[in-house]
């Protein structure tokens, strides 16, 4: 009976051991530790009034396009984290995007909420072949589907030449759920900030209620002083500040 007891309680201390290693291989290390070490972006420290507009799960046809006329409309630059799959039915919007001055980023082939990195690093590949080959443009920055990122991701990541990049989290406008126009415009023009990063989508659904809610809120933000840039100028402005 002992040594029974002793067997037991043997196999119990190995599954927990088995279970603690793997949930400590699994977790991710926190946005402290990834800003620090300038892994992961969600935002930047800066006094210039200077905000980033960014877009996922395009491009679509039908809101893309409208999306663009709206930004050009108040000079305003955006970065889109395209999907590899949209990019490779609809080139000519990609191109058009990139043609007017937006930043154009990896945000997967196929929009797999999980996935490892043998995985992740063929999109990643998949993906920017196809911007590359319709821009001749090849991407720097890449935002996990859904924002959900593990250090397995982050290292992928890494090592395919990308900067990961979340969003601020007070301005994920969460337009894919269409909670109205008002709402939309409310959460961005009562919590912009300089430096922030604000998340849109220009695909995976209806987008009408974000490109009404954008008509409301550029020209609001832009007589507070805003300068709407890409991601990767709001990084520049950052490094310009602290070298002054």
């Amino acid at each position: 009976m002992k040594r029974n007891n002793i067997i037991i309680l043997t196999v119990c201390v190995l599954v927990i051991s088995i279970c603690y290693a793997t949930f400590s291989y699994a977790a991710d290390k926190g946005r402290k530790y990834y800003e620090q070490t300038g892994q992961v972006l969600w935002d930047v420290q800066t006094t210039e009034k200077v905000i980033a507009l960014t877009f996922d799960d395009g491009p679509d046809p039908r809101y893309t396009s409208q999306i663009l006329e709206v930004l050009a409309k108040y000079d305003a630059k955006a970065t889109f984290f395209m999907l590899g799959k949209s990019a490779e039915k609809y080139p000519e919007i990609v191109k058009r995007q990139f043609n007017e001055g937006h930043e154009l980023a990896n945000h997967t082939y196929s929009h797999p909420f999980k996935i490892g990195g043998s995985k992740l690093k063929e999109e990643l590949k998949k993906t920017n072949d196809i911007i590359y080959n319709i821009t001749g443009y090849a991407p720097t920055l890449f935002r996990p589907v859904g924002g959900i990122y593990t250090d397995d991701i982050i290292n992928t990541a890494k090592k395919s030449g990308y900067k990961v990049v979340i969003w601020s989290w007070h301005l994920d406008t969460q337009d894919w759920k269409s909670p109205g126009v008002r709402k939309i415009s409310k959460k961005v023009l009562d919590g912009a900030s300089p430096g922030d990063v604000v998340l849109f989508h220009d695909g995976g659904g209806n987008r009408t209620q974000t490109i009404k809610a954008l008509e409301q809120i550029l020209p609001v933000l832009k007589k507070r002083g805003y300068k709407f840039v890409t991601v990767s100028e709001l990084m520049a402005a950052k490094n310009q500040e602290i070298s002054k």
